[in-house]
C-alpha cells in the first residue's frame, strides 16, 4: 500500500523565510566539513533563490590563501555538482573571499573585524553576522572568547555563533563549555548544532505527533510497549579515526543524534509552536530519562567492535586494522542500551538505541511497537501474531510505514501483516534537502528550533555519564565485544532484548 499524498501542483510546495542580508564567517574553511557541507549547503541555498543578494561567506583559517585560492578549492570540492550548474556556480562564487585567521591570535581578530567592516560596506550586509566554528573542539570555549574580546559577538540582535558537535566530552566539560560561552554571547545568540535535527523526517516527528488526532490518544505507556531507535552505518571509520579513537560510537553517535530522536519521539506537546517551547519539552523529557540499571548500567549496554568480514570480492579491514586506529584500540564503533523514561507517558515502557558502523544497511529509524490484542482470535499466517508497528524512518528511504494485519487470502480466516507506507520523494516529487541546508539557512534566519540549547545539552551527557564513568573507570566490566563487518553487530546485543522476549528490527 502506498500513500494517497498527491498534488499536481507540485511546483510551490515549499514556503520559505527571507533571509536578511548577510556575512556567514566560516572558521576551519580549509578544513573537510566546508568542503563537503557547508559550500554545498550554501550553494544549494544559492540555486533556490533562498539567500538574500547581500550576501557574504567569508572562509577563515590560518592557511594563507587568497580570495581566488578559496573560490578554486571550493570549485574542485563542488567539481560534479558545477557541471550541471555552471552558470549558477559564477554567480555564487561571486560571494566567496577569504581572510587569514588563526583564532589564537587576537591581533588577527581585530583585522578580521576590519575586514568584515569593509565587506559590510561592500556589499550591504548591514553588519548581520553568522559566525560558524568549524574548528576542532578543543578550540570552541576559545573561539568564542576571542570572537567577544574582538567585540564581534557584542550586538544580540546581529551576531550569532554556530558551534559543531561535539559540545564536550562528558556531563563536565559540557558544563564548562556552557559557562565560557554563556560569559562571551546569550543564549539567544548560540546555536549548537546536531545535523541529523536538519533532516526532513527528523522534523516530521513532530508534525505526526502533533498535527494528527488519531496518534495521540494512543502514544504512551497504555499502547505502545516498546520503543527502537537505530542509526546504522555501512561504512567503517574512513579517514576519522584520528577523531574516532578519542570519542567512539558513544560520544559521536548516542549522545546526540540518537538522543534527540528520542527527545522528539517523547516530549509533550509544546503549548505553542516556539523554538523555547519545543526546547523546553525536550529538555524536560531528557531529564526525565534514565538508563535502565544506573547502578549496574554494564547490564544495560552493549559494546562492540568490527572485526574483518565482507566478501573474497569486497573485504572489510577489521576497525583495528584501519588506519590511524591503535593496533590494541578498545574504542566502540557499536553500541545498543536500554533506557526508561520516568513520567507518566512513558513509565515503564523500554527504549532500545542501538548505532553502529559496518553493519549491513544504512539507516536511521524510530520503531514504535505496539501491544498486541487482549485475545487472539486468528491463526495468524507466520505462525505467531505480529505487533502493529508505526515505523519512522530517516534515512535512506525517507518516509513513514505502518504495519498492521488484515485476511489472508484463502478460505479461513488467517491473519498476516501489510505495510502501509509514506515516502518523501513519491508524495512531494522532490528530494527532501540536506540537513545543513535547513540548519544554516535556521541559524542565519536566527531560528533556535532545530538546535540544541545549554540544558538539553547537559541533560543528554548527564544520562550516559555512568556508562563514560564505567569504560573510563572499570572498563572490564563493559568490554568492547567483536562483530563480524557487515553483520549486525555483537550477539549480546540480541540478549540485550532476548532477556525481555524481544527482537531487534530487521529492516
Amino acid at each position: 500500500m502506498t500513500s494517497t499524498l498527491t498534488n499536481p501542483l507540485r511546483v510551490g510546495l515549499r514556503q520559505e523565510r527571507v533571509i536578511s542580508p548577510q556575512c556567514l564567517v566560516i572558521f576551519g574553511a580549509s578544513g573537510d566539513l566546508t568542503h563537503r557541507k557547508l559550500v554545498p549547503a550554501l550553494f544549494e541555498l544559492f540555486r533556490q533563490r533562498r539567500l538574500p543578494s547581500e550576501f557574504v561567506i567569508l572562509g577563515c583559517a590560518r592557511r594563507p590563501w587568497s580570495d581566488d585560492d578559496f573560490r578554486g578549492k571550493m570549485a574542485e570540492a563542488l567539481a560534479d555538482t558545477i557541471r550541471d550548474h555552471h552558470r549558477d556556480w559564477e554567480q555564487f562564487a561571486g560571494n566567496l573571499y577569504y581572510e587569514p585567521v588563526d583564532l589564537q591570535q587576537s591581533e588577527q581578530l581585530l583585522r578580521l573585524a576590519d575586514r568584515l567592516d569593509g565587506l559590510d560596506r561592500l556589499r550591504a550586509t548591514r553588519g548581520n553576522r553568522t559566525f560558524y566554528l568549524s574548528v576542532s573542539p578543543d578550540f570552541y570555549g576559545s573561539g568564542c572568547r576571542a570572537l567577544a574580546d574582538a567585540g564581534l559577538l557584542s550586538d544580540p540582535k546581529r551576531s550569532r555563533v554556530v558551534i559543531e558537535k561535539p559540545f564536550g566530552r562528558d556531563y563536565g566539560s559540557a558544563e564548562k563549555l556552557n559557562r565560557i560561552v554563556r560569559a562571551c554571547a546569550q543564549e539567544n545568540q548560540v546555536f549548537r548544532i546536531d545535523h541529523y535535527l536538519g533532516k526532513e523526517t527528523v522534523q516530521n516527528i513532530l508534525v505526526l505527533r502533533f498535527a494528527n488526532t488519531i496518534f495521540e490518544p494512543i502514544w504512551n505507556r497504555n499502547f505502545i510497549s516498546s520503543v527502537q531507535i537505530t542509526a546504522a552505518e555501512t561504512v567503517g571509520v574512513e579517514e576519522r579515526a584520528g577523531y574516532y579513537e578519542s570519542s567512539g560510537a558513544l560520544r559521536d553517535m548516542v549522545q546526540n543524534h540518537l538522543t534527540q530522536m528520542l527527545a522528539l519521539t517523547t516530549m509533550e506537546a509544546p503549548g505553542r509552536f516556539d523554538p523555547e517551547a519545543i526546547r523546553n519539552e525536550k529538555a524536560k523529557v531528557l531529564q526525565a530519562a534514565r538508563l535502565a540499571n544506573n547502578e549496574e548500567p554494564w547490564k544495560c549496554c552493549v559494546r562492540g567492535q568490527y572485526s574483518a568480514g565482507g566478501s573474497p570480492s569486497d573485504p572489510f579491514k577489521a576497525y583495528r586494522d584501519e588506519p590511524g586506529v591503535n593496533p590494541n584500540s578498545t574504542t566502540e564503533t557499536y553500541v545498543a542500551m536500554k533506557l526508561f523514561i520516568d513520567n507518566w507517558r512513558w513509565q515503564g515502557v523500554p527504549f532500545y538505541l542501538r548505532t553502529g558502523k559496518r553493519l549491513p544497511k544504512r539507516l536511521s529509524e524510530v520503531v514504535l511497537t505496539f501491544r498486541e490484542a487482549p485475545v487472539q482470535l486468528f491463526d495468524a499466517a507466520g505462525g505467531s501474531p505480529t505487533a502493529n508497528q508505526l515505523i519512522l524512518r530517516i534515512q535512506p528511504d525517507e518516509g513513514a510505514g505502518f504495519v498492521f494485519d488484515v485476511k489472508a487470502p484463502g478460505s479461513g480466516m488467517r491473519s498476516r501483516p501489510v505495510d502501509m507506507h509514506f515516502s518523501y520523494d513519491e508524495s512531494f516529487g522532490e528530494p527532501s534537502d540536506e540537513g545543513y541546508v535547513r540548519l544554516l539557512a535556521d541559524a542565519m534566519l536566527g531560528d533556535p528550533t532545530l538546535y540544541t540549547r545549554a540544558d538539553e545539552v547537559e541533560a543528554a551527557w548527564r544520562l550516559y555519564t555512568p556508562l563514560l564513568e564505567l569504560i573510563e573507570d572499570s572498563p572490564w566490566r563493559l568490554p568492547v565485544q567483536p562483530y563480524e563487518a557487515g553483520t549486525w553487530g555483537p550477539g549480546a546485543a540480541d540478549s540485550l532484548l532476548a532477556s525481555d522476549g524481544l527482537m531487534w528490527r530487521r529492516p
